[in-house]
C-alpha cells in the first residue's frame, strides 16, 4: 500500500525539522530521545509517517516547544469531510481569554456565587449574541 503525505502531516513534519535544526540536534539524537530510529524521525519530518498526538507532545518536550507550535502557520487545519459541512464559527477559546474584555468577563462571572444568576447571565448573553448588530 502506497501512502502519500497530506499537507498537514508535511507541515507538522517540516516544523519538527526546522525546530530540530534550529537547536542543532541531529535526527539520531532526537530519535534516541524518542526511542525511535533516525529513519523514523526522517519519515516524521517528511510527513510520510503521521505523528500521533502523544508522540507530538513528546517531540515538543524534547525540542522545548508546546505541541501547538507544530501547527503554527497552517491556515486551514480542517479538511473536507464527506457528509459534514458545518464549521465552528465561535472564536477559539484562547483568542477570547487573550483579550482584556474576555478576561474581565470571565473573572467577573466566576465571582458570582449564585448558580441561577450565572445561568440567567448566560441566557442573556446568548440572546444578545443572536440579535442583529445595530449600526453605530
Amino acid at each position: 500500500m502506497t501512502t502519500t503525505a497530506n499537507k498537514i502531516d508535511k507541515h507538522v513534519g517540516s516544523r519538527v525539522k526546522a525546530r530540530r535544526q534550529e537547536l542543532g540536534i541531529s535526527q539520531e539524537k532526537l530519535g534516541n530521545a524518542l526511542g525511535v530510529t533516525f529513519q523514523q524521525v526522517q519519515k516524521y519530518e517528511k510527513g510520510t509517517n503521521r505523528i500521533s498526538a502523544s508522540r507530538l507532545q513528546q517531540i515538543g518536550a524534547v525540542l522545548g516547544v508546546p505541541a501547538a507550535f507544530f501547527f503554527e502557520g497552517l491556515q486551514e487545519l480542517a479538511t473536507t469531510v464527506p457528509g459534514f459541512t458545518e464549521r465552528a464559527t465561535a472564536p477559539y477559546m484562547p483568542e477570547v481569554i487573550s483579550t482584556e474584555e474576555g478576561l474581565q468577563l470571565i473573572r467577573a462571572f466566576l465571582r458570582i456565587p449564585d448558580q441561577n444568576v450565572r445561568r440567567r447571565i448566560i441566557e442573556l448573553v446568548e440572546s444578545i449574541a443572536c440579535q442583529p448588530t445595530l449600526p453605530r
